[in-house]
């Protein structure tokens, strides 16, 4: 199955990814030599470094077929170019909880995506909730620790 959609990310998302993929290409001869160096020790069956290097070459080529596929598929978004009075992919929103305690994330690609820096993915329940969504707007998500309710604040494309 051919897939032609679009995979939104940011510059940074983009770089980390052609990053992962030379880290992997080059680490791809090293296990090819590992591999040729176990079977050299002669029965395959009770070989593990064997196995484990066929194992490690299989984790490679599927990561490496990943992140080309991530890539050539890649829609790089800058958010200082966007405008708009609706939250969408780029933009940093400011949400008030049901504390009034404000929260800040940016909607990002998977890629880069960290809550722990307040990126999350366009994908993620928050992120999927938030989309479309205007300065005073109520949102409510459902996430695994239970229903949150957030009032966005402040959109911004910075």
């Amino acid at each position: 199955m051919v897939r032609m959609d679009k995979v939104p990310m940011l510059a940074d998302g983009y770089d980390k990814l052609m990053t992962d993929l030379r880290a992997l290409r080059e680490e791809r001869p090293r296990v090819v030599d590992a591999i040729e160096e176990a079977r050299a020790h002669g029965d395959l069956s009770e070989n593990a470094e064997y196995h484990a290097a066929k194992e490690r070459q299989g984790q490679i080529e599927m990561n490496i077929a990943d992140i080309e596929d991530k890539v050539t598929r890649a829609q790089i978004i800058d958010p200082t170019t966007l405008t708009g009075d609706r939250i969408q992919f780029g933009a940093t929103v400011t949400l008030l909880d049901e504390n009034d305690k404000p929260v800040k994330y940016q909607i990002v690609g998977v890629v880069e995506a960290d809550a722990s820096k307040g990126r999350i993915s366009y994908n993620s329940p928050i992120g999927r909730a938030l989309i479309g969504k205007r300065v005073d707007d109520e949102v409510e998500v459902t996430v695994p620790s239970g229903d949150k309710f957030y009032l966005v604040e402040k959109i911004e494309f910075i």
